[in-house]
């Protein structure tokens, strides 16, 4: 997300997004800089006019849907779509959860004691 963010920063300072001026504000940021996720969002960004996909972020209610029948049917598949994540995520989190229940917070008594 820093790196978005340091996009964002340069942009708005009207400087060049480039692999260089990104570089410098991660690294007065104190980041640690991969050059290669530099070069991805360097070039992920050639042809963005970020002003205008900030004005459209920000026009997006937060529900995230715009409105209208086609937006819904569109809200309606991203939910059902979220739904069915969680329910892989809690079914790989099941199978791997075969310890006894006793032994989970084992410890947490003598933390806080």
């Amino acid at each position: 997300m820093e790196y978005v963010y340091a996009a964002l920063i340069l942009n708005e300072s009207d400087e060049e997004i480039n692999e260089d001026n990104l570089t410098n504000v991660l690294d007065a940021a104190g980041v640690d800089v991969e050059e290669s996720r530099v070069k991805a969002l360097v070039a992920a960004l050639e042809d963005v006019d970020i002003d205008e996909a900030v004005e459209q972020a920000a026009a997006v209610p937060a529900g995230g849907a715009a409105g209208g029948a086609g937006a819904e049917g569109d809200a309606e598949e991203a939910d059902a779509e979220e739904e069915a994540e969680e329910e892989a995520d809690e079914e790989e989190a099941d199978e791997g959860d075969d310890e006894d229940d006793e032994a989970d917070g084992e410890g947490l008594g003598e933390l806080f004691g």
